[in-house]
């Protein structure tokens, strides 16, 4: 890691609460390879003290800051700019400072996309498991990849029938949970945007085991989990020899998105990876 000094320029990540995040680890991997001077650091900010702790950040000349629960929507009316992505998700992941003042987007989207987004899916069904903030992510990607048909399932019927009035997309539909065996052999992709099966109640799966069996073999089951590793639902896929895809890769690209936002470098993902799976006892 880089020797700190007067002369550092700063990053961070901003969460209640804060501990558990694995972003420090990724990103000072990466600012150390590219001989950089920058630090990216934690902060504890509580949702009361959110406005405080943006103007503090200016006064400090803070270069940027990631943010993350519960903060990804409260921010944006503190932001003086916001892209056109981060309002259609609804939420800001990526912060930085500017001399318009600060500048927000979203890089989840791009996380999500870079392991899938070199395939053509242009007459393909996307399915969506859940209607979070996670979800618009998905929704926002799949719509960019030109998917025909994006459905969303949810358990609370008014919340996903919100959810469906928050977008204009010809090709997104919603559902409620119990309508999920409907879709399950129809879906190309089949994404779980829910907490179900992290850890510690990794034993945990968003499918029975019969719904498991409706996905088709040539789907591909993407869950946002990345702890435990493989997760439930990932295994339900791999037993049928289904392609399995594990959210590490999307807390990677949307980190490396945002870095080369921060440091307009090219930024060594590589690195990034590697640094999350040593640390994780994944390698």
């Amino acid at each position: 890691m880089n020797r700190i000094t007067g002369k550092t320029k700063l990053l961070g990540v901003i969460g209640d609460p804060i501990e558990h995040s694995l972003s420090p680890i990724m990103h000072n991997a990466a600012i150390a390879q590219m001989q950089i001077d920058f630090a990216y650091v934690p902060f504890h900010i509580r949702p009361e003290d959110l406005n405080t702790a943006i103007a503090g950040f200016r006064a400090i000349d803070l270069r940027g800051f990631s943010v993350t629960i519960p903060h990804k929507q409260t921010i944006m009316p503190l932001l003086s700019e916001i892209t056109d992505v981060a309002r259609a998700i609804g939420a800001v992941n990526t912060v930085w400072n500017s001399d318009r003042g600060w500048c927000g987007t979203n890089t989840d989207i791009v996380g999500f996309m870079a392991p899938i987004r070199e395939r053509d899916w242009k007459s393909s069904i996307a399915l969506i498991l859940g209607n979070g903030g996670a979800a618009r992510a998905v929704v926002a990607g799949c719509n960019q990849l030109g998917f025909a048909e994006i459905h969303v399932v949810g358990r609370n019927a008014e919340k996903i029938q919100e959810f469906a009035r928050s977008w204009s997309l010809d090709s997104l539909s919603v559902h409620t949970w119990e309508q999920l065996s409907e879709f399950l052999p129809r879906a190309d992709l089949v994404v779980n945007t829910t907490p179900i099966g992290m850890s510690p109640n990794s034993d945990q799966s968003p499918l029975t085991e019969e719904q498991a069996n409706l996905i088709k073999p040539n789907a591909i089951a993407y869950d946002l989990i990345y702890v435990p590793n493989p997760t439930k639902f990932l295994q339900q896929a791999q037993q049928r020899e289904i392609e399995a895809i594990d959210g590490l890769e999307m807390l990677v690209q949307q980190g490396a998105a945002a870095l080369e936002i921060w440091t307009e470098q090219t930024v060594p993902d590589v690195v990034m990876r590697r640094s999350l799976r040593v640390h994780l006892g994944f390698e």
